[in-house]
């Protein structure tokens, strides 16, 4: 005969996994949001700062005004949701979908990007990023530009994922188009580099193409998250 704990525990269980995942979702909501509202209001205490030549790094940079603000308020708490969304959609999509090893793979991404957020809050770039030779700015150069490209990767590897699944076949078209902006902007980006003309509005149209892929994914999953959850007290 079954006791009470016996018959409650399985489902108390599975109710805590099914919240640590949906709170994993939430991260992946809210770090596009902190992540942009960092950059607008570091903006903002910058007097001159312009958002269409310079770098996002530069809000950041050593010894500016909004360098603190900015690397912890920014980089590294938008990198540490990012990373949590990481395991979250790894959670979610390998139980969607039927391909859970391309699913770790786009989730090991989505975490180096978070990782790569991290590490660009911690070591700053030199003012105006423009001293390659510093050891902090090539590793934080080196930190955000892992970050571009392996959230890019996510993205195009995300639509091959997206796509074998009939709740998920909306965001596989979805995830080609923001890999590929991301690419053409960063591209866009490194060609200005030499003049300065539009290369803060490339990085902001890339970061903010891949950036927002993280938040309709994360929107995406949680609705069906939510949905299968309901399914089952329906049962």
């Amino acid at each position: 005969m079954r006791s009470p704990s016996d018959e409650t525990g399985p489902t108390q269980c599975g109710t805590g996994t099914a919240n640590l995942r949906r709170a994993g979702l939430f991260c992946g909501l809210l770090a596009p949001l902190l992540w942009a509202a960092a950059i607008l209001l570091a903006g903002e205490l910058r007097p001159g700062f312009d958002h269409v030549s310079q770098y996002i790094s530069e809000l950041g940079e050593r010894d500016s005004s909004t360098g603190t603000f900015m690397r912890f308020g920014g980089f590294i708490a938008s990198g540490i949701l990012i990373v949590g969304y990481a395991a979250a959609f790894y959670a979610t999509a390998a139980r969607i979908s039927d391909r859970p090893r391309l699913a770790l793979l786009v989730a090991a991404l989505i975490a180096v990007d978070g990782l790569g957020r991290i590490g660009a809050g911690i070591f700053s770039c030199e003012p105006g990023c423009a001293a390659p030779e510093v050891l902090s700015q090539r590793l934080h150069g080196l930190s955000a530009t892992s970050a571009f490209l392996a959230l890019a990767a996510a993205a195009l590897l995300g639509a091959l994922l997206f796509r074998g699944d009939a709740r998920l076949q909306p965001l596989s078209a979805y995830s080609f188009a923001s890999g590929c902006a991301g690419l053409i902007f960063l591209a866009l980006m490194s060609a200005s580099e030499a003049t300065h003309v539009h290369t803060g509005l490339y990085e902001r149209l890339a970061s903010g193409a891949l950036t927002l892929w993280i938040f309709m994914t994360a929107w995406r999953l949680r609705m069906l998250c939510c949905d299968k959850t309901a399914d089952e007290r329906t049962r």
